[in-house]
């Protein structure tokens, strides 16, 4: 079986103890007794977009697990790609950042949802472009993974600038290699469908959302910092089943 572990909106500068919380969950896949098959960091890794934020943030992602990092809505793509993914380029360029991880069970497709400049979220031609090429190449199942969630998940807040809709992401995601499609965004636990597959939903590491039914109705009401960081971890097994378990872990 195939084990990944998934996380999401890390956030560093958004509050003092972003790092801890952040540290805390890479300690704890570090701290595991098995190899997982990959780690899955699903965007706004760096509140500010600041270079300081990506180099903690490039730090604190480094871990024995073979770890794939997209950006977000809070994420800036030049310093993203710069200081976090190292690009040589003194001035890269303001495109999506798309990226692959092929290992020898699976591949890992991270598009870039962002919209630079705004919260909402939206696939470029260039990014479907690239997801369309490594579903044609692939012979093992793809998770394809993102910011944004493309789908409302009934949090009114959220879903005001969850992804734009696009019926070739549709089209794309029901290549028959792909086990599942994997965002972030929410900071809360969720599991759901899109274009006939599963959707799932990293909790927060930053931050939980309550819903409003537990009265998270405006942005100053909504999001729990005093709620421990949590994770997700997603199992494939041989029949092609996808379990997923949720983890919290206390922060120091």
């Amino acid at each position: 079986m195939i084990v990944i572990a998934h996380l999401s909106d890390i956030h560093i500068g958004a509050t003092p103890e972003s790092v801890a919380r952040a540290r805390a969950v890479m300690r704890h896949l570090d701290a595991l007794p098995a190899d997982l098959d990959a780690v899955l960091v699903t965007g706004d890794i760096a509140d500010h977009g600041a270079a300081d934020e990506y180099e903690q943030a490039r730090k604190l992602l480094t871990s024995r697990h073979p770890v794939l990092i997209g950006p977000g809505n809070h994420d800036v793509r030049e310093e993203f790609r710069r200081v976090l993914l190292g690009d040589p380029n003194p001035n890269p360029g303001p495109g999506p950042v798309n990226q692959a991880l092929r290992t020898p069970r699976a591949i890992y497709a991270m598009c870039d949802s962002s919209i630079p400049g705004q919260n909402p979220g939206h696939l470029e031609e260039e990014t479907l472009d690239w997801l369309e090429g490594v579903l044609a190449g692939s012979d093992r199942p793809v998770f394809v993974a993102f910011h944004h969630p493309p789908v409302p998940l009934h949090a009114p807040l959220l879903d005001d600038i969850m992804l734009r809709p696009s019926p070739r992401l549709e089209e794309l995601v029901g290549h028959p290699n792909v086990a599942a499609v994997l965002v972030g965004h929410a900071h809360t636990a969720a599991a759901t469908t899109f274009a006939g597959r599963p959707l799932l939903v990293a909790p927060g590491v930053v931050s939980t959302l309550t819903l409003p039914w537990e009265g998270g109705t405006t942005w100053e009401t909504c999001l729990d910092y005093v709620l421990p960081p949590s994770l997700a971890f997603h199992v494939l097994d041989d029949e092609g089943r996808i379990t997923t378990h949720y983890r919290a872990v206390i922060a120091p």
